[in-house]
């Protein structure tokens, strides 16, 4: 270990009090991240690595907060999360004298929208999609209006005559910032009502594809996924917003909805067809190691090839893997512990 290193480690020590040092690695953040990381802290306590670390589902945002909230064994030493830091979040840290941050993007993730077995079969496109669950929508006129549809059948005929009812994430889910990114906004570019607002407003249209209607539509479940799984296994005419892991586990009674013609699977994930990717992280506090035992060794069997890769275990539990020369250079920056830069954040 290198001499600065030991040096802001005992300084870490000398902040939080030697009596009070941890000997087990704790984790917080995203919940589609969090079966993941879970297995991957399962092999590290079998294999020896050292205790198995403490893995606690907070949700993405949530994890952030904790974890830029300071350095030192108070602190968590890693976050899950199902996007990239933010730069707000990043200075945040910052402020906080959290400024030796890993990022380490650890494969991929289809979000998807889900379904009972035994509910009607369905098919969205984006512009569906966002027309069901945005506060506001364009009326006959092209004007703007409170949304007016209560049925899927209001939306198009085509679609099952049932109440619109869609479990997903609160705001303080990365999976509600990613749906918003990846459904909503290519959604409301898909309504040709809201072309000319697109190019006269941009950040009123922002306002309009980040908005979503609180009327009862959209049923804010909570951080934990397994929550909605069993909430559609319950109402057949509900759908539910989760990643592809939670899909892939719960396959004997969900299923997915294709979203412009693409079936969210694992080919189509990993290919990029399917438009609903996006990749997954975990971030470590560089300040924690060698202060937290096994942080380091902890890291190295995240993106280990048994772990990351597509045939490694994490793929049986619904990772979708990253391209192989990705998952090494990955790999090889995450063991070197390389510091995440403002310059790296948008």
């Amino acid at each position: 270990m290198k001499r600065s290193t030991l040096i802001a480690s005992a300084a870490v020590l000398l902040l939080t009090g030697a009596a009070q040092a941890r000997d087990q690695i704790r984790i917080v953040g995203s919940s589609t991240v969090y079966p993941f990381t879970t297995a991957v802290a399962e092999q590290f306590g079998r294999s020896g690595g050292g205790k198995t670390p403490v893995v606690e589902s907070t949700g993405t945002g949530g994890g952030f907060k904790l974890f830029c909230a300071g350095v030192g064994v108070a602190h968590p030493d890693l976050t899950n999360a199902s996007r990239a830091i933010r730069k707000s979040e990043f200075d945040e840290c910052a402020k906080n004298g959290v400024t030796e941050i890993v990022e380490i993007k650890v494969g991929i993730d289809g979000l998807t929208i889900s379904q009972s077995k035994n509910g009607p079969a369905m098919k969205l496109s984006m512009e569906q999609v966002f027309l069901a669950l945005a506060e506001e929508v364009p009326g006959a006129d092209g004007k703007l209006v409170a949304n007016p549809h209560k049925n899927w059948s209001d939306i198009d005929k085509a679609l099952p005559n049932v109440k619109i009812e869609v479990l997903g994430p609160p705001p303080t889910s990365g999976t509600r910032d990613s749906f918003h990114e990846l459904f909503m906004e290519p959604g409301a570019k898909q309504v040709k009502a809201l072309a000319d607002l697109q190019k006269s407003d941009a950040k009123a249209f922002e306002r309009l594809w980040k908005s979503i209607r609180k009327d009862g539509a959209y049923v804010e479940a909570g951080e934990n996924d397994n929550v909605i799984v069993q909430k559609l296994d319950a109402n057949r005419n509900s759908v539910g917003i989760f990643g592809y892991s939670f899909l892939e586990e719960n396959a004997a009674k969900i299923r997915g909805v294709a979203i412009d013609g693409v079936e969210p699977d694992f080919d189509a994930i990993a290919s990029g067809k399917y438009k609903g990717a996006r990749p997954l992280f975990i971030y470590a506090k560089k300040q924690h190691v060698g202060v937290v035992p096994g942080i380091d060794k902890f890291v190295a069997e995240f993106v280990s090839a048994r772990a990351m890769s597509r045939d490694g275990y994490l793929a049986r539990k619904g990772l979708v893997a990253l391209p192989k020369a990705e998952a090494d250079k990955v790999a090889a920056e995450a063991t070197g512990l390389k510091i995440l830069t403002a310059a790296d954040v948008k």
